[in-house]
């Protein structure tokens, strides 16, 4: 799926011009969906929490009984191989990929064995710093592990998302605020999501229905240390239309400022202004 421009990918051990092809119509991953991938930018020079996304794209590996067959490390000495073929003030979305390629007994179960392995470097602008966003509810809700893998950042989650945002749109809005199983909210179609009331910062408590995301992290971090107080906590949809502010974080486009939720009106506010202020020093002075 492109969706940007100038394409660099890693496979069967060099690097390759384009789109290339990677996976066959037989391969375990594109019979039955054992695919997992990661996310990490490149941009302004720096590729923030680059080892990190490598670290979790083995994880999530592992979580779809994939064997990973690339060390975190030599993973990010990959991207910056390929990263090289870019010009330095270019925005890139990095990556990297695992998928099943054979079945043991009764071909649903990954067999073991070295699975495929591709990077893709795909050239996508940064979002501008005024970009921003609208939310409305969705009929559509986070699994649980119980009844799927939401424990790794797998392809095969990603229709159901695609059925939030579809919905979404139909309503006149860009994304879905999105509850967990039993109604309380998880996160948007997209990305991890927080709140601000009263100069306090409010996110959903990781419960196992979403992946608690790198950047969400770091954000927390970055907020923490500049002296807010954040509640990681169960959150109702009522939380946020009493909200002050409200943003979104996620690798994309780090941290979007949301407008509106279903006809509850927004401004983007201190908080939301400093948390990116905060992400792009730290970026920058993490090099």
């Amino acid at each position: 799926m492109v969706i940007g421009i100038n394409i660099r990918t890693y496979f069967k051990g060099s690097w390759h011009t384009g789109d290339v092809p990677v996976i066959r119509a037989a391969d375990h991953g594109a019979w039955l969906g054992t695919t997992v991938f990661d996310g990490a930018r490149f941009f302004e020079g720096i590729a923030p929490d680059l080892r990190a996304h490598c670290e979790r794209v083995n994880r999530s590996a592992t979580a779809l009984m994939i064997t990973p067959s690339v060390s975190a490390e030599k993973m990010v000495e990959l991207v910056w191989e390929g990263l090289s073929g870019f010009s330095k003030d270019a925005a890139v979305y990095i990556r990297p990929m695992y998928w099943a390629i054979n079945g043991g007994h009764s071909g649903i179960i990954p067999a073991e064995g070295k699975p495929g392995f591709a990077i893709c470097l795909e050239e996508i602008a940064m979002a501008p710093a005024e970009a921003s966003t609208t939310l409305t509810t969705t009929r559509f809700r986070r699994p649980m592990l119980e009844d799927n893998v939401v424990n790794a950042k797998a392809g095969c989650l990603y229709p159901n998302n695609a059925r939030m945002l579809a919905e979404a749109r139909s309503k006149g809005y860009a994304n879905a605020l999105v509850a967990d199983a039993v109604g309380n909210v998880a996160e948007t179609a997209t990305a991890n999501v927080f709140m601000v009331k009263d100069g306090e910062v409010f996110t959903p408590i990781p419960n196992g229905t979403f992946l608690s995301g790198i950047t969400r992290a770091r954000h927390i971090s970055n907020l923490s240390t500049d002296g807010l107080r954040i509640h990681e906590t169960v959150l109702s949809f009522d939380d946020f239309r009493e909200a002050d502010e409200v943003f979104l974080t996620g690798n994309m486009s780090k941290i979007t400022p949301v407008t509106e939720f279903d006809g509850t009106h927004y401004q983007v506010g201190p908080v939301t202004r400093r948390a990116r202020e905060l992400y792009w020093d730290w970026a920058h002075s993490a090099k």
